[in-house]
């Protein structure tokens, strides 16, 4: 019996834009990164293998910002193969809520909070991968209450 070679794919990644319910607001958490590609990113990562999306967003969040989530909606699937330098990653991008205070853990350095959809708020912060857009889109999510699907 002939087998057909595995398809090379891209990696599944994760990521997590953490609106902070007990703050005036509700600022999200942003991650300044430890490793290249250094600069801000949301709080994400790779699924592990056994693992689904969901408990790899939770888990993620958990690691990089020590908060327990909720996740409330998947926002879009963004899978640009130049959104990572590193090499075609596709990631899975929820919304969901916290409370408490996040400290930085993991692969985060330090954790900002901030209201994303405040233009001047990013103007002077370096974001990393794709997260400016999906930030776009979360701000577009949260004013219209409508989800961009990604190009």
């Amino acid at each position: 019996m002939l087998h057909m070679p595995r398809p090379e794919t891209p990696a599944l990644t994760v990521d997590i834009v953490i609106e902070m319910h007990d703050r005036p607001d509700r600022p999200i958490v942003l991650i300044e990164r430890k490793y290249p590609p250094i600069g801000w990113a949301l709080p994400g990562g790779f699924v592990d293998v056994g693992e689904t999306v969901s408990v790899a967003a939770v888990r993620e969040a958990k690691e990089e910002t020590c908060l327990d989530v909720t996740l409330d909606v998947l926002l879009g699937c963004y899978s640009d193969p130049a959104r990572d330098r590193r090499g075609h990653t596709v990631s899975l991008v929820y919304t969901a809520h916290a409370t408490g205070e996040p400290r930085a853990a993991d692969d985060a350095a330090n954790v900002l909070l901030l209201d994303p959809c405040d233009e001047a708020a990013l103007a002077g912060i370096e974001v990393t991968f794709d997260h400016r857009r999906i930030l776009a889109d979360y701000c577009h999510y949260r004013h219209t209450g409508e989800i961009r699907l990604p190009d």
